[in-house]
């Protein structure tokens, strides 16, 4: 028996000490410092997930084994890059309540539906909940599966323990932050626990080909709570995003081995749980008022699917020796470069005004080919003149006031012209494009002046 050893933690960053500190030197957290026992030397099983146990020659190794299978939701498909990959591990993180658990359970009881004639059950395990807890959810979700197994655990050897007996089609762990090693003397959802249930899962996907999700909790950040290095070791980060308020959610894929990352699919919450959305463009400009000033659509692409969005502004006169400057769905800091923009190159005098930039329908959007947008919606409210009717803007915005050309142009134009919209303002810089719909008049502006012109 090796010696124990112990180490001080910090919860925030996951860096190691031998000492107790007050203040974290990697991340700059305060008092976040727990100490820790590390496994025995003894204990440390060195395991190899090569099925041959020896290097392969690159051209000898067959991708058939990799063939995806479908969850049986479309979107979710979308986001994890066409299906699921044999043996990955994907995290899908989230605020509490936003719909993480009735997403998984919807999944697990689709697979569990699809691979019946295999015999293999899917096995959903819940450190948070009884199993008649999630029946009373599955009840309300209309989940009907006789191959899904439920499993109220948190001990991880007896977990590994299920697994090898079951060999379940897919693995579902709600969540990884409750499940402890009693080979480590701290608390579930310490930095060494989630490390080495996250390593024990990941083994065992990649020896046997079985996808394993883990539910994560985030932190008040909105960040992944637990060691940054989980999100190294697992496949494939899914984010949760969206408001309560508001009846969509939208799961967004930050990192991918196995497809695009940034990948974005959208939800709607309804009694019976998740429902897909085909047409997000659609949801998103659904509540749009007509001749509205401030109001402009732009096209935004998300991974591989371009969405029409609804940016709008308010310019109002301040009261104030400081004039405000809010930003929701957008960067903040991006916000101030254009307003300056437009007042040094344009002439608007917007440092006496009030202005409030927002993404309807509670959409982050973090590309600068909205720039064009945000400057149109802020000039159109501050003239107090609608942009015109049925029309998009696209493009980045310069600090000279240059209007630059804008990455994948022409889906950006097709999902417009699929929505109606017949005027596009766009970088002359993209023209010309393929014109696949005559009626979509291109509008190529080469500053700002010049599409403020064409758009108002």
């Amino acid at each position: 028996m090796g010696k124990v050893r112990t180490a001080f933690v910090c919860q925030e960053c996951g860096v190691s000490s031998p000492k107790w500190m007050g203040h974290c030197a990697d991340c700059g957290a305060w008092n976040s410092f727990v100490e820790e026992r590390h496994a025995p030397e003894g204990e440390i099983r060195a395991r190899s997930l090569s099925a041959s146990g020896a290097p392969r020659p690159y051209l000898e190794v067959s991708p058939d084994a990799a063939d995806r299978q479908t969850t049986g939701i479309e979107e979710f498909d979308r986001v994890l890059g066409g299906g699921l990959v044999p043996g990955s591990v994907v995290l899908l993180g989230g605020d509490p309540g936003i719909g993480k658990s009735t997403l998984l359970l919807q999944v697990a009881s689709r697979l569990a539906a699809s691979n019946a004639s295999q015999g293999r059950p899917v096995l959903y395990i819940s450190g948070e909940e009884s199993e008649q807890q999630i029946k009373l959810r599955g009840e309300r979700l209309g989940v009907d599966a006789p191959h899904l197994l439920l499993f109220s655990e948190t001990n991880l050897d007896h977990i590994v323990a299920e697994l090898g007996k079951q060999h379940p089609r897919a693995v579902i762990l709600d969540s990884v932050q409750t499940v402890y090693s009693p080979k480590f003397s701290s608390a579930p959802g310490s930095v060494g626990q989630v490390r080495e249930a996250a390593a024990e899962l990941l083994y065992f996907a990649k020896s046997t080909g079985t996808p394993v999700f883990l539910i994560g909790h985030v932190t008040k950040e909105g960040s992944l709570a637990g060691p940054k290095a989980l999100e190294h070791m697992v496949d494939t980060v899914l984010y949760f995003e969206g408001e309560q308020h508001h009846a969509h959610r939208l799961v967004r894929a930050t990192k991918n081995r196995y497809g695009a990352a940034g990948e974005l699919g959208v939800f709607e919450m309804t009694g019976t749980g998740l429902e897909p959305v085909a047409n997000p463009s659609g949801l998103f400009l659904s509540e749009r008022a007509d001749k509205a000033p401030g109001s402009v659509v732009v096209c935004s692409v998300e991974g591989t699917r371009p969405l029409l969005v609804e940016i709008q502004a308010l310019v109002s006169r301040s009261n104030l020796g400081y004039p405000r400057r809010v930003a929701l769905g957008i960067d903040t800091n991006r916000v101030a470069l254009l307003l300056a923009v437009l007042e040094k190159r344009i002439g608007l005098a917007l440092s006496v005004e009030d202005v409030f930039v927002k993404v309807a329908g509670g959409l982050v959007v973090d590309e600068p080919v909205a720039d064009l947008g945000v400057v149109a919606a802020v000039a159109s409210s501050f003239k107090g003149q609608a942009v015109q009717a049925r029309c998009v803007l696209l493009g980045e915005v310069g600090l000279a006031g240059e209007v630059r050309a804008a990455q994948r142009a022409a889906i950006r134009v097709r999902e417009a012209a699929r929505l109606g919209f017949n005027r596009i303002i766009l970088p002359a810089g993209n023209l010309p494009l393929p014109d696949e719909n005559g009626s979509v008049e291109l509008v190529g502006v080469r500053n700002v002046g010049e599409a403020l012109e064409a758009a108002l």
